[in-house]
């Protein structure tokens, strides 16, 4: 019998976290320390950043990104229908408006041409994702500077250094099976020293550390003040060591993905029922496939995992619960559908893939 073939599986340097882990534990840090800095300056020296902050999650980085732009009660944030809906509940906490906005057939990224309808002097800011990995419509950062609104940009899917040269506020995740992983974790990227600063109190319950260990004991005195309220989003250097060992491998794990996708689109390539997405990262390989729902049931009997991996967010109760009128999401619905690709797969079992898809069709 074929081995099951994973939807998912991280890439785990193994030695390296372990080599990374026992320095770690030979040492008094076990929390936010000296390997959680380094993390940080590691990760601004590969991406080109000047002011990244490394966080418990890529929601984490959400949550202080609504919290630093000031959204509340009423406020309208707009966001692609489809994503993953972990961001979108920290705006409901905040009494935020959402507004969702229909996405784009080729990438099943927000449309511009939507987003611009839903722009009203109550909105306050814009979501934006690299879903799977593809990059987004440059469009929607010109309609954005037009209307003044800033950019959040989630590339928790999308590991690529080069694409987070857009946005006003940027994150990362580093959850257990995105491209590179710190088991779960986060990286929020700032465009100025004034909101890293405050975001790095805010990170740690509103405590400036740096300051605290600057003037360290004086007679049981208050040596430091909070001004703001903060949060317990700091990361350990447990989960430093994880991106330690696996940044500097990024760009192995990134062509070794495009390696799996070239030999997708190529086998794929000639079975008309199957519409390939705009290239990009490859975090997911997404496909638009006719009788999708027979397709999944005959590629995972073929020992094939599949998934939808996101679902459309207005179904969500949480967000009203209403299927709304999103021509393209409502079009894509029955169509998207991921395919494995990961650091565990090989060509052959791509080639494989291929075959049962062809098959499918064929028996069809």
């Amino acid at each position: 019998m074929k081995k099951t073939i994973p939807l998912f599986w991280p890439y785990i340097p193994k030695e390296k976290i372990l080599k990374e882990i026992a320095d770690t534990l030979s040492g008094r840090y076990l929390g936010q320390g000296p390997k959680v800095t380094k993390f940080e300056q590691d990760f601004g020296k590969k991406f080109g950043f000047k002011y990244p902050i490394f966080l418990n999650s890529g929601t984490s980085a959400l949550e202080l990104i609504y919290h630093l732009i000031g959204i509340g009660i009423g406020d309208e944030v707009i966001v692609p229908v489809l994503n993953a809906n972990a961001g979108q509940t920290g705006l409901v906490r905040r009494g935020a408006k959402i507004v969702f906005a229909d996405i784009e057939k080729n990438t099943l990224n927000l449309d511009p041409k939507d987003l611009e309808k839903k722009i009203t002097s109550k909105t306050k800011a814009i979501v934006t994702v690299h879903l799977g990995g593809i990059p987004v419509n440059k469009k929607v950062f010109r309609i954005a500077k037009k209307h003044k609104l800033p950019v959040i940009l989630d590339l928790a899917q999308d590991h690529n250094p080069q694409s987070g040269k857009y946005g006003d506020y940027l994150v990362y995740s580093f959850q257990a099976i995105k491209t590179i992983t710190t088991a779960d974790g986060g990286m929020l990227v700032l465009r100025n020293e004034e909101d890293y600063q405050r975001t790095k109190k805010l990170r740690w319950f509103g405590i400036d550390r740096e300051l605290k260990n600057r003037n360290k004991w004086q007679k049981r005195e208050m040596t430091f003040d909070i001004e703001e309220a903060g949060y317990k989003f700091q990361p350990t250097d447990i989960d430093a060591c994880f991106g330690l060992a696996a940044l500097p491998d990024l760009d192995k794990v990134l062509k070794y993905r495009a390696d799996l996708a070239d030999e997708y689109r190529k086998e794929l390539s000639s079975v008309k029922q199957v519409k390939m997405l705009q290239d990009g990262s490859n975090w997911l390989f997404c496909i638009l496939a006719e009788d999708r729902d027979n397709l999944a049931d005959f590629l995972i009997k073929s020992g094939i995992e599949t998934n939808l991996v996101h679902l459309r967010n207005d179904l969500y109760k949480v967000f009203g619960g209403k299927k709304l009128n999103l021509p393209n999401m409502n079009w894509v619905e029955t169509r998207y559908l991921c395919l494995p690709i990961n650091p565990k797969i090989t060509k052959s079992d791509v080639r494989y893939i291929c075959a049962k898809i062809k098959e499918f069709y064929r028996q069809a």
